[in-house]
């Protein structure tokens, strides 16, 4: 059986901050393992595999582009 961490421990590990872990919990990526009180406990080997999925994916999904456009300033209006 792998030793359980907490949520800090778990993201000092990955190199990211405790939200980007319940940010993985809630897409889905990391699923708890245990919780010891109200703390969720994660395996380190599910901790960086998580790391690893965020990694693959296109960053900014969903965000404009920098320096793209916004839909408004000097383009002409159609018509």
């Amino acid at each position: 059986m792998s030793a359980l961490i907490g949520g800090e421990l778990a993201a000092s590990e990955a190199g990211v901050v405790p939200a980007t872990i319940r940010k993985w919990v809630q897409l889905g990526h990391l699923r708890p393992a245990g919780h010891r009180g109200r703390a969720l406990l994660y395996r380190l080997e599910d901790v960086f595999a998580a790391e690893r999925a965020a990694r693959r994916r296109p960053a900014g999904l969903g965000a404009p582009a920098a320096g793209g456009h916004s839909g408004h300033g000097d383009a002409p209006a159609a018509g």
